[in-house]
């Protein structure tokens, strides 16, 4: 990695994710472009004013293509070549001034502190150029994601295309586009970005690209266009989030609760999913049924070199349980080690006042007596009290993990009770839990039967003989 020089000229493309694009209803064929001033760059740690009187600045998290060499008629297939390094990137915009520009992007764009840089480099050559992630959090939440698997343009084109009519010059920035989920900041917000590789050796990352917003106290002069804004400005700069697919309502919770893991077990099992059970962990109180949408965070083999680099400061563990909502279940991923702590007294006393429904893991819990008395359920692999640097590295979040040899997904709906913990597919959490829901009505009836001293052959399960009856049983009921 290496220190970002102050580029001669930046060139941003104005749209490039397949997810933004949807957003905005229109897929652009070809790329456009437009230049931000270098004034505009700011280091990571800073902070950016929005101006007085305004009230639409919206962040943008990019990767940003530092050119190495000068380049001028290069074809697509040889773009990446004249990249030295990637980096983190935040374009700022600001709405209220974008009738002024005309689509110029000049004012709107080129404010001072406006494209923030850092704070380190990954080298082109460390990395492949369609297997980068770029990532935004909004105070602490994971607002944008996107790879590079998704853009319309890839980053040869992109370089191709500009090279057709300049020259790019080393240490020239372009910024590649935004994925979906660009929004507003407000005064007192903090907006951090962050470029890696997941799948590369050694997950190469920019680190997190870090902005305080603050409150303007100068006003726009009378001497050119002042902001304004409209509803269709307010509309764009906010962003139109996606409707969510699924929802665990109260109603389909109460559901969730009145049927066995068990009986849900069996409706998964007759989907074709055997492979849904988080195995070999305790409950801190297993008379308490855990019921939850799944957030998730990963851990990593102890590496002293990454645990100095990730495992200190506000690391993902703690952002982990910082951000865990009300009514969500934090899923940890730990390798089913259990030899060191990865959850103790002050984090799941956090996770339980956010609200969580429940805590995860398929490693080891410090501080197992207070943890215990908490309300919050905690299952775990048993207790430990070495901390959480002798095994692990906190790594990441909200992104498919494995715990207890499950595979989970943010989103994904989790229920534990005495019996075990099970991972349901959102998709099909209303078809299981009907069925469920009936499976045990007639499971209530056999029991029923045989406990006035029915034989089981026929009756578990039912054949037809004993379905008509089942049916009569039922309108008496």
């Amino acid at each position: 990695m290496s220190a970002i020089s102050l580029p001669g000229k930046i060139i941003a493309v104005h749209l490039n994710y397949r997810s933004r694009a949807a957003q905005r209803g229109r897929t652009p064929a070809q790329p456009s472009y437009f230049f931000k001033p270098s004034s505009s760059v700011a280091a990571s740690g800073g902070e950016l004013e929005r101006p007085a009187g305004t009230e639409l600045l919206a962040f943008e998290g990019e990767i940003a293509l530092i050119i190495g060499r000068p380049t001028r008629r290069v074809a697509p297939e040889d773009g990446w070549a004249a990249v030295s390094g990637v980096t983190a990137a935040n374009d700022f915009g600001l709405y209220d001034l974008r009738a002024a520009d005309k689509g110029s992007n000049v004012r709107s764009k080129g404010g001072d502190g406006f494209t923030p840089l850092g704070p380190e480099v990954i080298p082109a050559s460390a990395v492949a150029p369609d297997a980068l992630r770029v990532r935004t959090w909004l105070n602490g939440e994971l607002v944008q994601e996107g790879t590079t698997d998704d853009l319309i343009f890839p980053f040869g084109q992109l370089i191709a295309d500009l090279s057709q009519l300049m020259t790019l010059e080393p240490g020239d920035v372009i910024l590649t586009g935004t994925p979906a989920g660009s929004s507003v900041t407000q005064p007192g917000d903090v907006v951090e970005v962050e470029v890696d590789a997941p799948t590369a050796p050694g997950a190469p990352t920019s680190g997190r690209l870090v902005t305080r917003i603050t409150e303007g106290t100068v006003a726009f002069g009378d001497f050119g266009t002042k902001p304004s804004v409209d509803d269709l400005q307010r509309a764009e700069a906010w962003g139109t989030p996606p409707e969510p697919a699924f929802a665990l309502t109260d109603d389909l919770r109460a559901r969730l609760a009145s049927v066995a893991t068990a009986t849900l077990s069996s409706q998964l099992r007759k989907r074709g999913l055997d492979n849904v059970s988080i195995d070999g962990l305790t409950s801190t109180r297993p008379g308490t049924k855990v019921i939850g949408t799944a957030r998730t965070l990963r851990f990593v083999p102890n590496r002293e070199d990454l645990f100095a680099s990730h495992g200190g400061g506000y690391n993902a563990q703690k952002r982990a349980f910082d951000s865990v909502g009300a009514g969500e279940v934090l899923v940890i991923e730990a390798r089913g080690e259990r030899g060191s702590g990865t959850v103790g007294d002050v984090l799941a006393l956090r996770a339980q006042v956010n609200g969580a429904a429940g805590i995860v893991t398929d490693g080891g819990v410090r501080d197992l007596a207070v943890v215990a008395a908490l309300d919050i359920p905690t299952y775990s692999a048993g207790p430990h009290p070495a901390v959480l640097g002798r095994k692990h590295v906190p790594w990441d979040t909200d992104l498919t993990i494995s715990c207890g040899g499950a595979t989970v997904q943010p989103g994904d709906v989790i229920v534990g009770d005495a019996d075990g913990l099970l991972v349901i597919p959102p998709a099909l959490v209303e078809e299981v839990v009907a069925d469920a829901i009936a499976q045990e009505r007639e499971e209530e009836f056999i029991a029923e039967m045989v406990a006035a001293g029915e034989k089981v052959d026929g009756l578990f399960p039912m054949n037809a003989a004993w379905k008509e009856r089942y049916a009569a049983w039922l309108t008496q009921q």
